[in-house]
């Protein structure tokens, strides 16, 4: 093989060689290759446990090389805690949408990060429910449009977005909290380093790690696939601005927090 054929660009071996089901232009794919690249990075994928949620999430299996625990809805931290307590020898990661992260997994998620749970959680943001019918989900925009908020999201009747980054950031036991986005080839590079930071606290041993993904639900925002990238930098990177939040180094080490850094 000369130095033209040399091939530049691989196949993650923790993703399994399947066709995607996924709607034109979302971005579950993009963020399945930047977990399985960590995974890949740390080579861990043998002694790896995935935890899908219900929702677009819970495809987790049918893409990823690995053992996968299917949990109830908004659940996923709880069972990825027992599978962890388990089993600690394993690196167990939750893969979950914010209409089950936010929503209905409000209380999981905050107990398992503020017990310091030896886990990572990759938690997709794309502003609504995308399974089960595009409803208005805890991190709507303000004035966007859903299947339940024809008229848009009111901040009077309904509150502001959650921002789940900066409110896990305030527990005590998480150690690693970040927000990316996968809207351009800059942001994805970006995403692929804090991914791996993410996966690198459970494997240090240093705690609960966390890690926002902002990305796009073409058909239910009723958006060509460009038009809903373009809406992540001009609607959703304002109200969630990207950054590494905190980064705890461990009990020996230095921590670091702040937006943006």
């Amino acid at each position: 093989m000369n130095d033209m054929e040399t091939p530049v660009f691989l196949a993650p071996r923790s993703l399994k060689k399947v066709i995607t089901h996924f709607c034109p232009g979302c971005q579950h794919g993009s963020v399945h290759r930047l977990v399985a690249e960590a995974l890949d990075h740390f080579s861990v994928q043998e002694r790896t446990i995935g935890v899908a949620s219900v929702g677009c999430s819970v495809f987790l299996y049918e893409y990823f090389d690995i053992d996968v625990v299917e949990s109830p809805h908004g659940r996923a931290p709880a069972v990825a805690t027992g599978v962890k307590r388990a089993r600690p020898d394993r690196i167990v990661f939750t893969y979950q949408g914010d209409g089950d992260l936010a929503a209905i997994g409000t209380s999981e998620i905050i107990h398992a990060a503020n017990r310091g749970e030896d886990l990572t959680v990759v938690f997709v943001n794309n502003t609504t429910y995308g399974m089960t019918g595009g409803q208005m989900a805890p991190t709507t925009l303000a004035g966007q449009k859903t299947s339940t908020s024809p008229y848009g999201r009111d901040i009077a009747n309904d509150g502001r977005p959650m921002r789940m980054a900066e409110l896990l950031t305030q527990l005590d036991g998480t150690a690693f909290s970040a927000r990316v986005a996968v809207n351009t080839p800059r942001n994805v590079l970006a995403a692929a380093k804090v991914m791996r930071k993410a996966f690198q606290t459970q494997v240090e041993g240093r705690g609960f790690a966390f890690v926002e993904i902002l990305a796009t639900c073409p058909t239910n925002w009723g958006l060509s696939p460009l038009q809903a990238n373009e809406r992540i930098a001009a609607e959703m990177i304002p109200c969630f601005p990207l950054g590494t939040f905190k980064d705890w180094a461990g009990a020996d080490g230095a921590a670091s927090a702040g937006a943006g850094q």
